[in-house]
């Protein structure tokens, strides 16, 4: 399917409204429900992140990435350029993205083997997967055509920095409430 014929699907009734749903590589694909363990890190990233970076950049929290005419995902957290009317007339694309946050459990799977090299292929500069089951953050970095050529596992007592704001800190061990 193209992303046109997505929203089609949702307008006429298909698509229920609050299917949780995303359109990747022209396939519809089924999300799992966001349990309270991925809601909360989700929440303390965006908080962190709104905090840290003011108004350097937009932290947009499960919205649409436009990565082409056939892929629109929604990441569960991107750090994205600043625009005048905050996406309002568009949704972010790749060259807007300066970092992508996919938290994973249930999800993992398809998070590493399908979504992130839609997002390297797109060139998306930076994903970071927040593996929960592991308690890790992998941080992908140079995005070619069939994914990230860089590749680095934090865990707990690591912390990671988006490049593009190398002064902000995200702790592994607070963010996953692990035990040091």
């Amino acid at each position: 399917f193209t992303v046109k014929e997505y929203y089609r699907m949702a307008e006429i009734g298909v698509l229920k409204p609050n299917a949780r749903v995303e359109l990747l590589n022209g396939e519809i694909i089924d999300m799992s429900p966001i349990g309270p363990f991925h809601g909360g890190v989700v929440i303390r990233l965006n908080r962190l992140f709104n905090r840290e970076l003011k108004d350097r950049c937009l932290v947009v929290v499960q919205s649409s990435l436009r990565l082409d005419p056939h892929s629109e995902p929604e990441p569960d957290i991107m750090l994205a350029k600043n625009t005048p009317d905050c996406y309002t007339t568009r949704h972010p694309e790749p060259e807007d993205v300066l970092l992508l946050i996919e938290v994973s459990d249930t999800s993992l799977d398809v998070d590493r083997k399908e979504k992130l090299p839609a997002y390297g292929h797109a060139g998306v500069p930076a994903v970071w997967i927040v593996n929960l089951n592991n308690g890790t953050i992998e941080i992908h970095r140079e995005p070619h055509f069939s994914g990230y050529g860089a590749t680095k596992v934090l865990i707990a007592g690591h912390k990671a920095s988006p490049q593009a704001f190398p002064d902000v800190m995200v702790d592994v061990t607070e963010l996953l409430m692990l035990k040091k």
